[in-house]
């Protein structure tokens, strides 16, 4: 059943990313997926098998070399107003760039025939999702003492 498992059409999770597609250097990027569970009927000698795949691990690649998982976290989307904070599934990049992020969801699964009783399949599903691509921009802030109001042509007016 493992052979048959591994070539079942399972959909990929979803990889999201906030803030995207553009985020700063040194700022917890937070990323998540959302995976579902899978139902395929097919028929076998004659059998009907039910074959279900459940997500049960993620592995997040940051594209800059850094990976994190087999975790069961799959991260979730924040409330606009918590972006930028540390999460279970987040990255803070430390060099400006292009870069490439992949997931690969990891799932388990089992199965019936003839709807008897459900038998696991003793190997994981691994699906790779479609990569997203992050741009990590740095920030330079600076402060002035000149009152732009009183002085236009001030340095940083």
């Amino acid at each position: 059943m493992s052979h048959e498992f591994q070539q079942t059409p399972i959909a990929p999770a979803t990889l999201g990313s906030q803030p995207g597609p553009h985020t700063l250097r040194g700022q917890e990027t937070n990323l998540h997926a959302h995976a579902t569970e899978q139902t395929f009927n097919l028929t076998m000698l004659g059998q009907h098998i039910t074959i279900t795949a459940t997500p049960a691990a993620y592995t997040f690649n940051y594209g800059d070399g850094t990976t994190r998982g087999p975790t069961t976290s799959p991260g979730a989307p924040l409330p606009e107003n918590r972006i930028g904070e540390q999460t279970q599934t987040s990255h803070a990049y430390t060099t400006t760039g292009h870069h490439t992020i992949t997931l690969t969801t990891h799932f388990n699964g089992h199965y019936t025939v003839n709807n008897g009783p459900t038998l696991p399949i003793p190997d994981q599903g691994h699906i790779t999702s479609a990569p997203l691509n992050l741009t990590v921009w740095r920030a330079i802030t600076r402060n002035y003492a000149e009152n732009c109001i009183t002085n236009p042509q001030g340095t940083g007016c």
